[in-house]
Order: structure tokens, then C-alpha cells, then sequence
């Protein structure tokens, strides 16, 4: 015998809020509704029946349920409201269910409106509360850098594998201990006086310590430390660490080796100091007693020969002054200790000056040099000195390379507000990829059994090129193998000073071949 159940009552006493509508229409009207749902809107079960659904929401939530309602009576089909309206309880719901409810035609003639019941499975919140702590525990341990957790009384609460590894010690040997005990004996009142302040005030910091080893050695180490606040104002801090110790080891080697250079460079400024001062003495005697001989000042050399080897004499001493006079000025520019005596400068009448100078070494070796010097050149500010130096080293490396028959252009112009001065010649060239070569100190790029001349130290270029940098200027090569070789030079816009315009053409410049711009 089957039992009569009234359904009326099982629907009245379910805990979620039930509806069941008729679509008239476009509205839909409740036929009746149950007690949970009745409190939702805050009205009586009676008092709703007959209404239009969307009488009892605002326009908003309204145009929402009816939306939802009209795709479920048109397909025919269950739908879902995952978004969660607004009701006069302020009660939230979680989403509803809607279900068609068909004749045996097939139309819908009602359609059931069931709220989605809250979830109040603790075990979910559990698990994810699980799956957290296990995702942390998991980066803690597999972690390369050293991690180190203490309480507010600076005991070691927890220590990763890394730490453990790196630095020697067993767990056993940490959990429980103040963490002050692995710190550098030096260094453990301040790290006590840090952890007070980190715990106290939340302060976030990373820097530099010493930390003790199993084995008794000091472990440089880089360390970051955070403030983390658990239950019940409980504060712990948390420590990462990372072993510097070859690093530190690797700058104490560098700064020594630095030391080392240093003194090393000294001893050799010092070396070349003396000795450059021990060879002059004798060479200036040289070259004074054989200079006597050439001229015959006390009567004539006796036989021919005499006198081609006091040439031979007198040339190679005075080659050997020019190289020591090289080195000790390269060794002072090194040192810092050439000091510029600046002057306005004449650069046309110094020019002139040094052409002058080097004409009848260019002229014994069949060259021609040729200046071509800008009408009004202004006047340099710099050292005239060391720009007269800058042009003969410049000429004679031309010469020492240039066959004969060749032309040495050297030039001067204003371009962009920059003096630019150049020395071309046509002579053997040097290789491309070995200009960077020829510019450092002793660099000897031409081979000896080919030169035309007598070669030099390899200091010349450099030591141009340094005189050039004390004045704030630039200086680069132009050359390859039998094309010459073009050395420019500009001083910067500071340094020209008061051009002189020629009256009858403000704008005089002349004509300078591409290649030595």
C-alpha cells in the first residue's frame, strides 16, 4: 500500500528558496512559493502569489532573472544563474536553479525556481588550507638560498635544507637555540640589537654578516630579512641568506692585485725617473763632445773615417734621448703629474714653427711637406709645449714611414666649433686591424728589417694620444697597408677661443679633402 505524501508540505519546509512561476506572456507569475522563499523577500507566501516576478527586484536584478527565465522556457532546457542579485533581506544566495516543467505536449506550463544551498563544507576550506601549507613547506625546503625562521626571543624555530647543507650544521643543533650563537663573535651584539628592532617595529632590511660554520670557519653571507605576523600577534622573522664568501674573497683579490699594480707602477715611474736622469747626464756629454769633434773646435779630425763614426755617434745619442725623454714623459702622464701651463696659441705660427724644424729632415730623406691652414684660424687655448710635441712626433712618424718622393699634408680648420688638426702622409700604412694595436704603449707595428728608418720605442702614437686626452681632445687613425695614413686630432669647442673674421667673406673655410674629415 502506498503511503499518501503531501508534496505542498515538503515544499513549504525546504531550507533554500523555492518558486514556481507560469510564463503568461512576457511576465512570468508566481503560483506559489515557499516559506524560505517568502522570508528572502520579506513578504507572506500569500501575498505574493499572483504577482509578476519581476515586480519583487529592482530593474536590474528584474531584467536579469527574466532573461534567465525566458532562455530556459525557450529551449526548454535547465538553466543556471551563477551571479548573485540583490534581495530586500539582503540575504546572499549563491546562484539558482531553473527548471522547465512540461506537459506531455511538450510546452512549458511552469517553471521551478530553486536557490542554490551555501556551502558550509569546513573540509574545503581545510584542504586548501592544506594545499597552501604544503606549497610554501615545499619552496621553503627545496629553496637554493639558506632560510632561517625565529621567534620573537631570537630562537631558531625552523631552518631549511639549504642552510643546512651550506653551512654545516644538523638541525638538531639549531632548533631551539638562539640564533645569535652561529653569528661572528664581533658581529652578535648588533645582530641582537637588529632583531629586536625587526620584530618590534616590522622592519624590513637586508645587508651584510659573518655567520659561524659547523667547522668553526666564517661564512661571508647576504641576508634579507622580513617580519611575518601569525595568530594571537605572534611575530616570527623570517631570514634568507646567501653565502658571498667567494666573492668577498674574489674583491680582497682584486683590491690587492689593484694595490700591487699600483705599487708596481710607482716603482717603475720611480726606475724610469732615476735611470732616465742617470743616462742624461752621459748622453748630454756625448752629444756636446762629438758635436766639438764634428765642428773641429780644437782643429780637425785626422782621418775621414773619424768623422763618418762621430756622425754615427752623435745620431744614435740623440736618438737615445729622444727615447729616454719618450719614456719618462709617458711615465709622468701615467703618474697624473704633467700639469698643463695653458696659453692662447697661435696655432697657424706654430705650425709654421714646427714645419721649419722638421723641413730639413724631410728634405735629407726626399719628402715634401705641405700645410694647408685655414684663413682666420682662431687662436687654442692649451699647452704649447706639449701641441708643439703633438706635431713633431706626429711629422716624424710620417717621415719614418714615408718613401721617398711622398708628401706629408698637415692641416688645421674649425669644424662644428672644434679645432681639428691633421697629419696625412702616403707612406707604407698600417694594417687595419692593427691601429688599435699602434696606439698603445710600445706597440710596434711595422717590422724592423722593412722600415725606411730607424725604429723608435712604439711610444709615440700613445704618447700622443695621451697629451691629446690632457686637453680634453680626441685623436683616431685612418690607414691601411699602402694607403697612407691619416691621423686626426680635434680640441673641443672650449678650448678655441676669439676667431678672427676675415672682412671681406664672414664665412672663410676652406677645402679639405673628405677623407680627413
Amino acid at each position: 500500500m502506498t503511503e499518501d505524501i503531501d508534496h505542498k508540505l515538503f515544499f513549504d519546509h525546504m531550507p533554500v528558496p523555492r518558486m514556481i512561476v507560469r510564463p503568461d506572456g512576457d511576465t512570468f507569475t508566481i503560483v506559489t512559493i515557499n516559506k524560505r522563499a517568502a522570508s528572502v523577500f520579506q513578504k507572506s507566501e500569500e501575498g505574493m502569489e499572483g504577482l509578476a516576478i519581476d515586480a519583487l527586484l529592482d530593474h536590474e536584478n528584474a531584467e536579469h532573472i527574466l532573461h534567465s527565465l525566458r532562455v530556459s522556457l525557450n529551449r526548454k532546457k535547465p538553466v543556471t544563474i551563477q551571479s548573485l542579485p540583490t534581495f530586500p533581506s539582503n540575504e546572499k544566495v549563491p546562484g539558482f536553479w531553473i527548471n522547465p516543467v512540461m506537459n506531455d505536449a511538450g510546452e512549458v506550463i511552469y517553471l521551478d525556481i530553486i536557490a542554490q544551498p551555501k556551502v558550509t563544507d569546513d573540509s574545503v576550506l581545510q584542504r586548501e588550507r592544506d594545499d597552501a601549507l604544503l606549497l610554501l613547506t615545499s619552496i621553503f625546503d627545496v629553496s637554493e638560498v639558506g632560510i632561517i625562521v625565529t621567534d620573537h626571543n631570537r630562537r631558531i624555530i625552523k631552518v631549511n635544507d639549504s642552510f643546512v647543507r651550506i653551512y654545516g650544521w644538523n638541525r638538531n643543533d639549531l632548533i631551539g637555540e638562539d640564533f645569535v650563537g652561529i653569528i661572528a663573535p664581533e658581529e652578535r651584539d648588533l645582530a641582537r640589537s637588529n632583531h629586536e628592532s625587526f620584530i618590534k617595529d616590522g622592519i624590513r632590511s637586508s645587508g651584510e654578516m659573518k655567520l659561524s660554520r659547523k667547522n668553526g670557519a666564517i661564512a661571508n653571507v647576504l641576508f634579507t630579512t622580513a617580519t611575518l605576523e601569525l595568530s594571537q600577534r605572534r611575530r616570527f622573522q623570517v631570514t634568507t641568506i646567501m653565502d658571498i664568501t667567494l666573492r668577498k674573497q674574489m674583491e680582497y683579490s682584486l683590491r690587492v692585485a689593484k694595490e700591487q699594480a699600483d705599487s708596481a707602477n710607482r716603482a717603475k715611474s720611480a726606475f724610469l725617473a732615476n735611470m732616465s736622469h742617470e743616462l742624461r747626464t752621459p748622453l748630454n756629454a756625448i752629444l756636446g763632445f762629438s758635436e766639438m769633434m764634428i765642428k773641429g773646435t780644437f782643429g780637425p779630425i785626422g782621418h775621414t773615417k773619424y768623422g763618418e763614426y762621430l756622425d754615427d755617434i752623435h745620431m744614435s745619442a740623440k736618438h737615445l734621448l729622444e727615447i729616454i725623454n719618450e719614456v719618462l714623459d709617458m711615465s709622468k702622464i701615467e703618474a697624473g703629474k704633467v700639469e698643463l701651463d695653458e696659453q692662447e696659441i697661435d696655432v697657424r705660427g706654430l705650425i709654421d714653427s714646427v714645419v721649419r724644424i722638421m723641413a730639413n729632415r724631410a728634405f735629407n730623406v726626399g719628402l715634401e711637406i705641405k700645410e694647408i691652414i685655414q684663413e682666420d684660424l682662431p687662436v687654442l687655448y692649451a699647452d704649447a709645449r706639449l701641441l708643439r710635441q703633438i706635431l713633431i712626433n706626429l711629422i716624424t712618424n710620417a717621415i719614418k714611414y714615408t718613401a721617398k718622393s711622398g708628401t706629408i699634408k698637415v692641416m688645421a680648420h674649425v669644424k662644428d666649433g672644434e679645432m681639428v688638426l691633421i697629419v696625412r702622409d702616403d707612406g707604407v700604412g698600417i694594417p687595419k686591424d692593427r691601429i688599435k694595436e699602434a696606439l698603445e704603449p710600445f706597440g710596434q707595428i711595422h717590422d724592423p728589417t722593412q722600415a725606411h728608418h730607424q725604429q723608435g720605442t712604439g711610444l709615440g702614437l700613445p704618447l700622443t694620444k695621451s697629451m691629446v686626452k690632457l686637453h680634453g681632445g680626441t685623436l683616431w687613425l685612418d690607414s691601411d697597408v699602402g694607403q697612407g695614413t691619416t691621423v686626426t686630432i680635434t680640441f673641443p669647442k672650449n678650448r678655441v677661443r676669439s676667431i678672427n673674421i676675415n672682412k671681406n667673406n664672414d664665412n672663410q673655410t676652406i677645402d679639405i679633402p673628405k677623407s680627413a674629415e
